[in-house]
């Protein structure tokens, strides 16, 4: 069987969730700097996280994003929760939602990473916020 397109469909599904997610500005943005050195990885992320994990049926994109910043909170993925945090404008996924999942992060995967993740989602809302630093809920 030929992977070829069966790898063209994951991808241009991916795209279409990873823009749906991320939005275009971003998605246009990784694409426009993709460089024949990274372009593999890009196609991978594509294919993979939006086309394989993020397109399944069993999670509504909420969940996925709240299961995903809390894993990329544990990991002390800074600058992918950030981006996952702007993200939730567009999954659903509400600021009591993310207080939750890092919640949970502070007690399976320790304080100090939910300590981080929190400050990075305050930094977010805010800019989110038009800078400013009030009630972020």
């Amino acid at each position: 069987m030929d992977e070829a397109p069966q790898n063209a469909n994951r991808y241009q599904a991916g795209l279409a969730v990873r823009r749906s997610v991320l939005g275009d500005p971003h998605v246009d943005r990784a694409e426009a700097v993709a460089t024949d050195f990274d372009q593999p990885f890009q196609q991978l992320i594509t294919e993979a996280a939006w086309g394989t994990v993020w397109a399944r049926p069993g999670f509504t994109k909420r969940e996925r994003s709240i299961v995903t910043l809390a894993l990329l909170a544990a990991l002390g993925h800074d600058d992918e929760v950030a981006m996952h945090v702007r993200a939730t404008v567009n999954t659903g996924a509400s600021r009591d939602d993310i207080c939750e999942a890092f919640l949970h992060v502070a007690i399976y995967a320790g304080v100090p990473a939910a300590n981080r993740a929190f400050k990075i989602a305050k930094e977010v809302f805010s800019d989110m916020d038009g800078g400013k630093a009030g009630h972020v809920r």
